[in-house]
């Protein structure tokens, strides 16, 4: 373990093996004791700010959130009860408040897109918080060899735990889109299960902005040899907010790969993000080729990055595997290359943010989402200079 501190910015970054430390996955909340934050995946968390979704406190409300699914022909869009054999395919729930979403949610969505249908138009389902508390299921399922774009818009107030399941049959080509728009006060956890069929491709872009507290939890198994997972992060942690990505791909399957980027950038007092990258390469899954990078940029002291790669190998016959994590502040020399220039200090740095997450905003593909990803990174840069 290692940590540096530099002024008022905390920077953590770790090696150490998680990956089995953590209580087995169960479906049942009774498997899981109630976190005190000394464990190993609780200890980066702020539980008093998680509104009782950690200890069984908190209680679903009529005002919960809002849910719309638009999808062009041919997708078919259910409301299904708990019994639905769909659910919980992708994944177990490996917390708590994952297994508390999943034993307290009433009706599930699943969102179907049949073999070999190739969409030319996103599937759109927004998520609005009504102010309350809300357990959720979602699924979204792929016929072998289709094709779609699908975008997760979460935005207005609500305390919020839900699981998400990607299915995604063989050949079938998946992108999600994941946006966390949510107002201050906002509290959202979420469990995202992707099961990656044979010579399958599933493309995660996860993007947060707001919220008080938002902690997600990605995780990628495969089903068959020949799957390909791309998993791209961007997050801009604000004052006081807290804003943590937990991720886990399972090499369970020979010849896999996966691709794993995460970019943050923070500003503010209190503002904290965290990371952990967690990779397993199982003894069966010869020939994986895998990487992961996850790299901070810290805009103003008083912000604090806990950053934490791990890569856990039981074959020597791999193709590759590998992983780096970075925190700093802004270049000076890409500063003082754009200033003498005649660019003003602050369009400068409007500049250098821009080119951070252009390789992150280029992943998304679907134009409107990229247009508004980029106001809002103009947003919190102009209220830092406020």
């Amino acid at each position: 373990m290692g940590s540096t501190t530099a002024g008022q910015i905390a920077v953590a970054a770790e090696s150490t093996v998680a990956t089995r430390m953590s209580v087995p996955p169960s479906f049942d909340v009774a498997d899981f004791p109630v976190p005190h934050g000394r464990e190993e995946e609780w200890r980066f968390t702020p539980l008093e700010r998680l509104r009782g979704l950690h200890d069984g406190t908190a209680v679903a409300t009529a005002d919960g959130v809002k849910v719309d699914v638009r999808a062009p022909e041919g997708v078919v869009v259910e409301t299904v009860g708990r019994d639905d054999a769909r659910l919980g395919r992708a994944g177990t729930p490996v917390d708590r408040i994952a297994a508390q979403a999943f034993s307290a949610f009433e009706q599930a969505s699943v969102v179907t897109v049949p073999k070999e249908t190739v969409l030319t138009e996103p599937v759109r389902i927004a998520v609005h918080g009504e102010g309350g508390t809300a357990f959720a299921h979602q699924v979204i399922e792929l016929g072998a060899f289709a094709e779609a774009v699908v975008v997760i818009d979460h935005t207005g107030d609500a305390v919020l735990a839900a699981n998400v399941d990607y299915v995604l049959g063989d050949g079938a080509k998946l992108t999600v889109v994941s946006v966390q728009d949510w107002d201050d006060k906002a509290v959202h956890t979420a469990q995202h299960n992707a099961l990656v069929g044979r010579d399958a491709s599933f493309k995660s872009v996860v993007v947060t902005f707001g919220g008080d507290v938002v902690r997600l939890h990605p995780r990628v198994s495969y089903a068959g040899p020949g799957g390909e997972a791309e998993l791209y992060g961007l997050y801009f942690t604000d004052a006081g907010q807290h804003q943590e990505h937990r991720l886990l791909v399972t090499h369970n399957t020979p010849h896999c790969k996966s691709n794993v980027v995460y970019k943050g950038a923070l500003q503010g007092d209190d503002a904290h993000a965290v990371w952990i990258g967690d990779v397993l390469i199982e003894a069966k899954a010869e020939g994986t080729d895998t990487y992961e990078m996850n790299r901070n940029l810290v805009l103003t002291d008083g912000a604090r990055v806990d950053s934490v790669p791990n890569l856990e190998i039981e074959t020597g016959e791999i193709v590759g595997a590998g992983h780096a994590s970075a925190t700093g502040r802004f270049d000076d020399e890409q500063l003082f290359y754009l200033m003498a220039r005649g660019i003003p200090e602050q369009d400068a740095r409007r500049l250098v943010v821009r080119g951070f997450f252009a390789e992150l905003v280029q992943q998304i593909g679907v134009a409107d989402i990229e247009e508004r990803l980029l106001e809002r990174i103009e947003q919190e840069l102009e209220a830092s200079v406020a």
